[in-house]
């Protein structure tokens, strides 16, 4: 383990603060699909985010099994955590949609975009992580002190 690496605490709580998500998913004919996202997880669960049932990216998650997804601080100390792991899809309900929505627009903006849009995002995505990397250049001396 690289000192860079984080504990299991350190990486869960990564995850769980406000990041954009990029998720990677298999094609069969060529390089994975990536695709930002809205999310939400709590350590020691499944990061959940809704989409449009009908997209390209719900039938290439039904058709893989498996997803990959990087959070990421883009601003020093940089930090990143991927991880990997199956995928469940069900159907979504309202407050799964407000609840992912207000945690990036905030409460009035997310219910007024969940609101304007009534039909999309009808499922939940589930991944479920089994593998994770991380890093954290907070953990190294920058200052060379």
């Amino acid at each position: 383990m690289s000192k860079l690496s984080m504990s299991k605490q350190e990486r869960e709580a990564f995850l769980a603060a406000l990041h954009v998500g990029v998720l990677a998913v298999d094609q069969p004919d060529g390089p994975a699909l990536l695709t930002p996202i809205w999310y939400r997880y709590a350590p020691g669960g499944a990061i959940e985010f809704n989409t449009e049932g009908s997209s390209e990216k719900v039938r290439l998650l039904e058709r893989a099994g498996h997803a990959s997804l990087c959070a990421q601080r883009e601003e020093l100390p940089y930090a990143y955590v991927t991880v990997e792991g199956r995928v469940e899809i069900e159907l979504t309900d309202q407050a799964t949609r407000v609840d992912i929505a207000t945690r990036y627009l905030g409460t009035p903006a997310g219910i007024e975009y969940v609101d304007a849009n009534p039909d999309a995002d009808d499922v939940v995505v589930r991944l479920h992580p089994t593998r994770w990397r991380t890093i954290d250049f907070a953990k190294l001396d920058l200052a060379g002190g």
